[in-house]
């Protein structure tokens, strides 16, 4: 039974810790688009985040290889914990990039596919919390994973929407600037769109767990 030994309850805290952390950090890039003034400030923030949540997976994996009994696969326990680094390291590279090339003009898409990730890692946090109780939790955690489907669907309509107009925007000034600042936000939209896929790869390794055990 799941929650039944305190090694048992390591492994389910880990995750549940790991995902608060990308809670966290997807509330700081959905600020970071509010206030692109703000990007070294919360770039250096959701590093911190990145790097608290490295820790937790190197200290999961560590107790992986100690513990003779898990209370999931141990190829389970590592699929979910290292998807849900994937995810953190993904925000990270958005507000690394928007830092680095110093991005000034604010572009709705950018906020708007924030907020479906920060919705994304804020459905993950539920789950998560839901997976020591997955038995008797399962029909809740399954919809979950569902409305994280819906919303990497609705993520994928922003991020064309956000390419179209991108990549159909009048030249202002010089061209070479212009067509630079396209490269600039091509990069950004791409690894929030990817920020949003990583989500999804975290519920689908929610459901095999939920089909296996509950």
């Amino acid at each position: 039974m799941f929650g039944a030994k305190a090694k048992d309850q390591d492994f389910f805290r880990a995750f549940s810790d790991h995902a608060k952390l990308g809670v966290e950090a997807a509330k700081k890039l959905v600020e970071l688009f509010s206030d692109l003034g703000k990007a070294e400030e919360i770039a250096e923030a959701i590093r911190v985040l990145e790097g608290q949540g490295d820790t937790v997976t190197h200290e999961t994996v560590k107790r992986l290889h100690e513990t003779w009994i898990t209370p999931l696969d141990r190829h389970d326990i590592y699929e979910m914990i290292t998807s849900l680094d994937d995810v953190l390291d993904m925000i990270e590279a958005v507000s690394e990039r928007v830092q680095i090339f110093g991005v000034k003009e604010r572009r709705p898409h950018a906020k708007e596919l924030a907020e479906v990730l920060l919705k994304s890692c804020e459905a993950l946090a539920k789950a998560t919390a839901l997976l020591p109780t997955v038995s008797k939790s399962a029909k809740e955690v399954l919809e979950i994973s569902v409305e994280i489907n819906r919303l990497e669907n609705e993520a994928d309509g922003h991020y064309r929407k956000a390419l179209g107009e991108l990549f159909s925007s009048p030249t202002q000034g010089d061209p070479a600037t212009h067509v630079l600042d396209v490269m600039k936000w091509r990069d950004i939209f791409d690894y929030l769109e990817n920020a949003t896929d990583a989500c999804e790869d975290v519920a689908n390794v929610i459901e095999g767990i939920v089909l296996e055990y509950a």
